[in-house]
């Protein structure tokens, strides 16, 4: 399970430096990558935004589990 939470991690951090860079340099890393001009999206492309999106939903038990650690703590 440490490992999945470790990917989901990897990859929201991924997904998090692309939209940095969308906004600062207008500039889309994915898109680059699969072959896309900015803004387009195909099917490799299209999965590395849905692996990105699932991974910030699977890691909202995990804030929430950071939070109420904090809670107990204060």
């Amino acid at each position: 399970m440490q490992y999945l939470k470790s990917l989901a991690l990897a990859l929201v951090i991924v997904g998090g430096a692309n939209w940095l860079l969308v906004a600062v340099a207008k500039y889309d890393l994915v898109a680059a990558i699969t072959g896309s001009e900015f803004g387009e999206v195909n099917v490799v492309s299209a999965i590395v935004y849905a692996l990105v999106g699932v991974s910030a939903i699977a890691l909202i038990p995990t804030l929430f589990g950071w939070l109420s650690a904090e809670e107990r703590a204060a």
